[in-house]
């Protein structure tokens, strides 16, 4: 008798999730097609580009856009020593920040709409705020396939968000007893580090997956990873792969060997705990995360896994 109040109060709480849930949602598919009517001319075939787009009927190839790239600086090297030092007092954070985050206010449900309906121009004023942009061309490319296998290992065939990759990501982690993988998209993570703040409600989880469909409408895959590795915070205040690379190796992103490109993969998961400035031997635990998933997703063969294991990582500056 005493198992029936108990299922009562249970069954109960399940209403009561479920009805502010659909209260979220709600709130905000009402904000959104509100604004989709004030601002466009046409807003049921505005809408409907969504909907091919959810379901695949579009398959139309996305559109290339050049983005402006400021002119690096002649100097091959800078003064990693002139570099902000992390801060050994303070507190780790496993929050990701990009290197646009504190240029912009953070976009609410109206201004999301509006990046929407002009995102290519609300990319382009973003990366004219990001210095020594790098182009892929100039990227190692073991960094992209390491950044590939332990945060998207679908990125280049999901549409911005991947719900089998976050099953995947919760069993791998499961089985891990820790987290190894993400669950959100290299897409979703550009576009919350580009345009949103950090905040975990269901408003803002749906404005970022609506902006990451838009970006995958607008932008290839290639140019989303460009974007993705000049914004991300990789710890110890280098934001962008050109800050990241010459802090850590003092070297440009196209030279970084396997061992250096596998570090750095790993370290935007959490920049504040696994920066090998903070705490090196985490920074190589960590290492090995993103090793074993480039191996697991066979862009790594065992014997240039086991090579990039043991491969010596010297620092740019001395500890």
């Amino acid at each position: 008798m005493s198992d029936q109040p108990r299922q009562k109060r249970s069954f109960k709480k399940i209403i009561k999730f479920l009805k502010i849930l659909t209260a979220l949602i709600f709130v905000f598919w009402a904000s959104f097609f509100i604004t989709l009517a004030i601002r466009s001319s046409h807003p049921i075939d505005y809408l409907y580009s969504y909907v091919e787009d959810f379901f695949g009927w579009n398959e139309s190839p996305k559109k290339e856009t050049p983005l402006p790239v400021e002119k690096k600086s002649t100097e091959k090297k800078v003064d990693v020593d002139k570099m902000s030092a992390p801060n050994k007092n303070s507190q780790p954070s496993a929050e990701k920040t990009s290197a646009v985050t504190n240029l912009n206010e953070d976009a609410g449900v109206f201004d999301s709409v509006g990046i929407m309906f002009d995102i290519e121009k609300a990319v382009n004023s973003r990366v004219k705020m990001i210095p020594n942009y790098v182009a892929l061309k100039d990227i190692s490319r073991d960094l992209q396939k390491a950044i590939i296998a332990v945060e998207d290992t679908r990125f280049y065939t999901h549409s911005g968000f991947d719900v089998e990759g976050i099953a995947r990501a919760a069993v791998v982690n499961v089985e891990a007893g820790q987290i190894e993988e993400g669950a959100s998209t290299i897409t979703q993570q550009l576009v919350k580090n580009m345009f949103l703040s950090p905040e975990q409600t269901f408003t803002r989880k749906a404005e970022e997956l609506l902006l990451a469909m838009n970006m995958e409408r607008h932008f290839s895959k290639d140019k989303i990873m460009e974007l993705y590795l000049n914004t991300i915070y990789f710890g110890s205040n280098f934001y962008g792969i050109y800050a990241a690379s010459h802090g850590y190796f003092g070297k440009e992103p196209k030279d970084l060997t396997i061992g250096e490109a596998t570090m750095l993969a790993g370290l935007p998961n959490a920049p504040s705990l696994y920066s090998p400035y903070v705490d090196f031997m985490l920074a190589k635990k960590r290492q090995l995360v993103v090793i074993n998933a480039m191996k697991r997703t066979h862009l790594l063969n065992e014997r240039e896994a086991e090579n990039a294991r043991i491969e010596e990582i010297v620092l740019a500056r001395v500890q």
